[in-house]
């Protein structure tokens, strides 16, 4: 007879999750004891997935038997060679080191039952920190910043997808033929009980449960889009809750037959898919971006912070839009933020200012892609608002409204990041490498003028579609 697995209900989820990040948020020192003895003491629970994610961005797992765990979790290793952009067969093996801050209940339905998940930290054979390990990196840099006066980066995000009739439709993708919509409603717009507001539905309760604390969900102005909305947390926190957003939504999608896609341009002449970022930094509950009388009610801090990414913005628009399809999303024709400025209401500019007040001030930069690396693009989002190079001395309002705009290709992207002193210097000399290492190979694949066909290579050599087995092949 089949065990009697954890099997907890929403509700149950919620509660356990939402405990759990609190823990997190607050920085308690004894996390692996107290989860240790959870582990021991609750006999349904079988398996524990332990989650990473490699330089470019795709979410890996792997899934240990709970008894194993318990006697190894300080000696996990794994194949770093059989992972893009990790390490060479020479030097392969990697060691898996356990964040127990962020332990996570997990909805049997769409994880498994007698399951819980931990994101995990790469270290290299001899105990050091992985350098290529994103996760590891911003986990540093976040721990450094509450250590030095208790500041904390609060981040939230906007993430839209598609949800695509078929499984694997990526994967399948045939540019003659292209995706096809299992809506057309498009915003705001759709019937209670179609497949597109089921998928909506299921994919808010599972977020629910998993301790998103959710505010709104909509379909999104293109055909079959979505966008569900949380509220921002620690930076760290808020990547973690990245990956599992497009896991469940994949995973929920599949259940029902169909594809969810963060592709950020997958069908030509409608809207891309986004991920527009909010940042604002806070220290003991005061949100330091926030000035009453500072131009749209943001402070000195908030406004270096901006034209500091402002000046750095051709630097960084690879690690903001990692892929070839990527840069199909910045035309100005889609509501697309390609201009190099910060605006109040200009929503094609990189930088918008929210109407906000003391609690909720901050930035949103909208230039993201949903399929770059969180890790990478927040520790370098805010490595650069802080200590970013400063422009040159023109006036504010000359600095930040002057028209100037990203690349509108991968490989003038590749030539802006492969000479910038500052990135290499922030991410290191072999992150540097590799990436573009990574990048220049998926930019060969397709042409640099992309034209009106969303190509085939584009999308089976994408770094969240493509396979090892598919990659080695070319």
């Amino acid at each position: 007879m089949p065990g009697n697995f954890l099997n907890l209900s929403y509700e149950e989820l919620e509660e356990k999750n939402l405990e759990a990040k609190k823990k997190a948020s607050n920085h308690e020192s004894n996390l692996k004891e107290y989860y240790l003895e959870e582990l021991e003491k609750t006999k349904s629970i079988k398996a524990v997935t332990i989650a990473f994610t490699d330089l470019q961005g795709k979410f890996l797992m792997l899934d240990y038997d709970k008894k194993f765990f318990i006697k190894s979790y300080d000696n996990l290793t794994f194949d770093g060679s059989s992972v893009r952009g990790f390490s060479q067969v020479r030097e392969s093996d990697l060691r898996l080191d356990i964040d127990w801050s962020s332990f996570r209940y997990v909805p049997a339905d769409i994880l498994g039952a007698g399951k819980v998940l931990l994101f995990g930290l790469i270290k290299n054979v001899d105990g050091s920190d992985y350098e290529s390990d994103m996760r590891l990196q911003l986990k540093n840099l976040t721990k450094k910043l509450w250590d030095k006066d208790k500041s904390v980066v609060n981040v939230a995000v906007e993430l839209e997808g598609f949800l695509f009739d078929g499984l694997n439709a990526e994967q399948n993708y045939d540019s003659r033929v292209g995706f096809k919509f299992v809506s057309t409603g498009g915003y705001y717009n759709s019937l209670p009980q179609e497949k597109f507001r089921l998928f909506v539905d299921k994919f808010a309760e599972v977020q629910r449960a998993l301790g998103f604390e959710n505010e709104k969900d909509h379909p999104e102005v293109a055909p079959s889009q979505f966008e569900l909305n949380y509220s921002y947390c620690d930076a760290l926190i808020s990547c973690d809750q990245i990956q599992l957003y497009k896991l469940i939504a994949r995973q929920i999608a599949a259940n029902m037959g169909l594809t969810a896609s963060f592709l950020p341009k997958p069908v030509a002449d409608i809207n891309g898919n986004g991920m527009h970022t909010n940042i604002s930094i806070s220290r003991d509950g005061e949100n330091l971006f926030y000035s009453e009388n500072g131009q749209d009610n943001l402070s000195p801090l908030a406004w270096n912070f901006v034209d500091r990414i402002l000046n750095n913005a051709n630097d960084l628009c690879l690690i903001l839009n990692s892929s070839v399809n990527s840069y199909r999303r910045l035309d100005p024709n889609y509501e697309a933020p390609n201009q190099i400025k910060s605006s109040a209401i200009d929503r094609t500019s990189m930088i918008r200012i929210p109407l906000a007040n003391r609690k909720s001030a901050r930035i949103e930069i909208r230039s993201v892609a949903p399929d770059c690396n969180p890790y990478l693009l927040m520790y370098s989002l805010i490595r650069t608002g802080l200590e970013g190079p400063m422009p040159e001395s023109l006036d504010n309002d000359t600095r930040r409204t002057r028209t100037r705009f990203l690349p509108d290709n991968i490989y003038d992207a590749i030539k802006h990041f492969k000479s910038s002193e500052f990135i290499k210097s922030i991410i290191g000399e072999n992150n540097h490498s590799k990436f573009i290492d990574l990048k220049q190979e998926v930019a060969e694949r397709s042409p640099k003028q992309l034209g009106t066909i969303i190509k085939d290579s584009e999308i089976l050599f994408h770094h969240e579609v493509t396979n090892q087995y598919l990659w080695n092949k070319f």
